[in-house]
């Protein structure tokens, strides 16, 4: 079993390197179905990693924090809290097995010293509070010290209740439980911006919630047709816009994208703007459509710009441009020769995410041959395994000297909008056993790379990586 570790960057180059900062159980170890991590998430300051495994478990990680002796440490992530957060179920209504798979985890912005997060599985969606207590109440009037009742009769004096210190104590405990209102599979969950209401994405309909109620929704999406014969399309993935609380985007498994405003009506079976790349004819396969489903959509920080993921190539679109994308970066174009033998072993249905950094210059994307993928509008800037592709948002590419990219690095760390993240340049990949991973979460910063300039490397500063593996490992860190 492997606790913290990984060594550091190698040094030489000039390119900077991948390296592993920290590594949580041995990867060549045996594990169980239900160990495998299903989906990470990191909250908005990168302090906390929350991962959700196939045995409907939630482990929490938190960041160290820097102290004097090292003020620009690595920052590894420690086992914070560890809860069941979903257990199976059977409906026998349909007599369908309901698994307790963590398919999704979205944190809260933090209001108060507590923590919120929402996790789902195919039905059911949770709100969990995660709290710290390092003080009990003692000297109760009717009780004692071991909580038992006291004799009535025998108390003859008042007494006031004392809080007395204890060991810390980190409790997650289930706040709502919003559940039947999904009939097919949920594959997506957004916070809005507004702090009060969420949705939630299954194969044909996107429900709004609110937070405070737990009895009902409000479908603001449907699909499905009145003959189920003549379904053509189903929503793959869903997301609020990161400002504008009014509007959300939801994707489909025939490569479109729909942006839809609920100010226009109560249900939003009329988008507002549709986002399609029309297909060349000279590329057309009996594959097309199945490469062509969407698996992730993601906005960017700013608002401006949104990113989809599909099967081959990760495309970024400019919401005042719906014709085509802006950029189109092929991840797996390598493997457009060999879809037959995909589509055989159903490895061509594999399901890939996409995120941004907390600046908008970078993203970041997962391969069928489970490494990351950066791609930099700088350029020159390490991309980790396959090479160079650079997002051009913005303006052309800036070739620059190894010595500059640090200083470029903070300007980017100290850029406003770093929503998913403000304290570590740190991404988390999930470990799938036997399939491609398909979940990565990216946490940036206003301190980011700056704060990680010693990080043995020679140019200055590196990006860790934090493997997560089975929550059956974790009570040994």
């Amino acid at each position: 079993m492997a606790g913290a570790g990984g060594g550091g960057c190698p040094a030489g180059g000039n390119d900077l390197q991948w390296c592993f900062s920290q590594v949580k159980g041995a990867i060549d170890e045996d594990v169980a179905e239900a160990d495998i991590i299903s989906t990470v998430e990191f909250n908005y300051s990168g302090d906390l990693l929350a991962t959700g495994d196939k045995g409907g478990r939630v482990v929490i990680f938190q960041r160290e924090q820097e102290n004097k002796s090292r003020p620009h440490s690595r920052g590894e992530y420690n086992v914070y809290s560890t809860f069941q957060s979903h257990e199976p179920e059977f409906d026998y209504l349909k007599s369908l097995e309901i698994e307790e798979k963590i398919n999704k985890i979205r944190w809260l912005p933090q209001q108060n010293a507590a923590h919120f997060l929402l996790s789902t599985n195919d039905k059911t969606i949770k709100l969990w509070k995660i709290s710290e207590r390092d003080k009990r109440a003692e000297g109760y009037n009717l009780k004692d010290e071991d909580g038992r009742l006291r004799d009535p009769f025998r108390i003859t004096a008042l007494r006031v209740p004392v809080l007395k210190p204890m060991d810390l104590m980190v409790e997650a405990s289930p706040r709502r439980v919003f559940a039947n209102a999904h009939t097919y599979h949920v594959n997506s969950i957004s916070v809005n911006s507004d702090h009060e209401t969420y949705l939630s994405a299954d194969d044909l309909r996107i429900n709004l919630w609110h937070l405070e109620i737990t009895d009902r929704s409000f479908n603001i999406v449907d699909i499905k047709p009145a003959n189920m014969e003549e379904l053509t399309e189903v929503i793959t993935a869903a997301e609020f816009h990161p400002h504008q609380c009014n509007v959300f985007v939801y994707s489909s498994s025939k490569g479109t994208i729909r942006l839809c405003d609920m100010r226009s009506s109560a249900l939003c079976d009329r988008h507002s703007k549709f986002f399609e790349e029309p297909e060349d004819p000279s590329s057309r396969s009996f594959f097309s459509e199945i490469i062509s489903s969407i698996s992730d959509v993601k906005f960017s920080h700013s608002g401006r710009y949104m990113m989809t993921r599909d099967y081959l190539s990760v495309k970024v679109w400019d919401l005042n441009m719906e014709s085509r994308p802006v950029e189109t970066h092929q991840v797996h174009e390598y493997l457009r020769s060999k879809l037959c033998s995909l589509y055989e072993n159903d490895c061509i249905f594999d399901k890939f995410e996409c995120c941004w950094n907390g600046s908008d210059r970078v993203a970041h994307v997962h391969t069928a041959a489970s490494l990351p993928f950066r791609h930099s509008r700088l350029g020159h800037l390490p991309t980790a395994v396959h090479g160079e592709l650079p997002l051009l948002l913005g303006g052309s590419i800036q070739h620059q000297e190894v010595g500059s990219r640090a200083g470029q690095a903070d300007a980017d760390a100290a850029s406003p909008g770093t929503a998913l993240g403000a304290k570590s340049t740190v991404w988390a990949q999930q470990v799938q056993l036997l399939s491609p991973p398909n979940g990565i979460s990216w946490a940036a910063s206003s301190e980011a790379r700056g704060s990680v300039s010693s990080m043995d490397h020679p140019h200055g500063w590196c990006l860790p990586q934090v493997g997560c593996l089975p929550h059956s490992m974790v009570d040994g860190f």
